[in-house]
């Protein structure tokens, strides 16, 4: 059932967005399972993805300043896009920091974190994509917000490891930068499943 106006073209620009962030996550999480290397690699293609999601931002925004009907609130689509912005950058950002720091090996708590990013991109795609049509939306939110919250607790320890047993004290603030970048990513996804979830409650 249909709960929102039809603007087929918002939509599509909002799923268009969050299947490039999705596909970021994936080319980021297989890119530090596979080492600094291989990941300096596909650097390029995360940065074609951020390139590419900066293109739809600019799309939705300028049809936002166009469009006189919208399927929901424009500063909730302001909301909503600027958040997924944020998750898109701080992918390309660890991306950027782990191949410029030369981090070698890649640290295990890093690749479990990407791995759960991948999942939470996933899921933000799925919460997207049912936007227009299924209130069950929630169902996906929550999936994200729980992994927003293994992520959390993943991080913390692993802030208290590198203190623990890293005696290089370079290396230690280079891993804590991406560690924090890692959270924010984390916390951007969580931010656009309470946008998504505030979109319903208003319209439902």
């Amino acid at each position: 059932m249909r709960f929102l106006p039809k603007e087929e073209k918002f939509f599509a620009q909002f799923n268009s967005q969050t299947r490039t962030i999705a596909q970021a996550a994936v080319v980021l999480a297989e890119g530090v399972s596979q080492g600094n290397s291989q990941l300096k690699l596909m650097g390029p293609r995360i940065e074609q993805l951020e390139e590419e999601a900066d293109e739809i931002l600019h799309e939705v925004f300028t049809r936002l300043n166009q469009t006189f009907i919208t399927p929901f609130d424009p500063e909730d689509i302001h909301s909503l896009c600027s958040h997924l912005d944020d998750v898109m950058d701080g992918l390309e950002d660890v991306a950027h920091r782990i191949v410029s720091y030369r981090i070698d090996p890649i640290p295990r708590p890093v690749i479990e974190i990407c791995n759960l990013l991948k999942e939470c991109s996933i899921e933000l795609n799925k919460a997207v994509e049912a936007l227009e049509n299924m209130p069950d939306i929630h169902r996906h939110c929550i999936e994200i917000n729980r992994i927003e919250g293994q992520i959390d607790t993943l991080v913390r320890q692993a802030i208290v490891d590198l203190f623990d047993t890293e005696t290089n004290a370079v290396q230690v603030i280079k891993l804590k930068e991406i560690y924090d970048y890692l959270e924010s990513t984390a916390d951007a996804c969580e931010d656009v499943a309470d946008v998504l979830q505030g979109i319903v409650v208003k319209n439902s």
